[in-house]
């Protein structure tokens, strides 16, 4: 349902360490994701891990029925949207949806997430 949260993504420096410790934290199961990352299992919303990312704070993604058409909201209403595509190849989409990051009218970071078919 669009606005509900759909994914959550840790960024840590080192991935393997953030994998073993979530693991030994909370008992998540963990399988490869996209961009060398891993997808989190096990939990009601689906979840990610990436490395080289340092003290970086949980990155919240929101549903959405059509990327295209809320990347667009976003800007209409004063919004940013960050350059580049982190949507992954064609296989990656169709396991984990597209994504992209934004920033609302005030600066303050979200991300938008179209689930996969």
């Amino acid at each position: 349902m669009p606005g509900e949260l759909s994914y959550f993504e840790l960024g840590v420096e080192d991935v393997d360490r953030g994998r073993a410790f979530y693991q030994g934290l909370f008992g998540w199961r963990f399988e490869p994701g996209p961009t060398g990352g891993f997808a989190i299992s096990a939990l009601g919303t689906s979840g990610g891990i990436h490395g080289g990312d340092r003290g970086a704070g949980p990155y919240l993604f929101f549903a959405v029925d059509d990327i295209e058409a809320a990347v667009n909201r976003v800007r209409e209403l004063g919004g940013t949207v960050e350059d580049g595509n982190d949507e992954g190849d064609e296989d990656q989409q169709s396991r984990f949806g597209r994504f992209r990051l934004c920033r609302d009218d005030q600066g303050s970071p979200f991300g938008l997430h179209q689930p996969p078919p």
